[in-house]
């Protein structure tokens, strides 16, 4: 219909990310629980936290990491949201940086998901959604630029 467009609901998410001992940048993804197609954890804004604040938690829920998140998001991406209803929602995701410091053993959706360290370039192949691939991308080289000139 024309005229007619969806409201985009906004999510948040976070990029978890570590550093090697090789120096080489590693990046974390989990599985939806549904389609099992590998993405960045994410979740619905969380009363009284800060977006940042709510893509760190949404880590922690889904992938059992901790760390210092970004204050500034690096990018954002929208993906179609499938709803209990059967209909989905355009849904912007902010992406913040997550340098993470430690993964815990045990985490709320542990037999829910599966997670994956890999390189950048892994991590690249296995996203579906060109608009979260591209913010990878731009904050990957973001990362070696800086690397390089220190």
């Amino acid at each position: 219909m024309p005229g007619k467009t969806k409201a985009v609901r906004v999510q948040h998410g976070a990029l978890p990310y570590r550093i090697g001992p090789d120096g080489a940048i590693e990046i974390l993804l989990v599985t939806s629980r549904e389609t099992r197609r590998w993405i960045i954890p994410k979740g619905w804004p969380i009363k009284g936290l800060k977006p940042s604040k709510s893509a760190a938690r949404e880590a922690y829920e889904e992938a059992g990491v901790r760390g210092a998140i970004g204050s500034k998001a690096i990018g954002s991406f929208v993906y179609d949201k499938w709803l209990l209803e059967g209909v989905s929602v355009p849904c912007e995701v902010g992406v913040f940086p997550l340098k993470v410091e430690r993964q815990h053993k045990t985490w709320p959706e542990r037999h829910e998901r599966e997670t994956r360290w890999c390189s950048p370039e892994e991590a690249l192949d296995l996203l579906d959604d060109p608009g979260l691939r591209d913010v990878v991308a731009g904050f990957v080289a973001r990362l070696e630029a800086r690397k390089a000139a220190e």
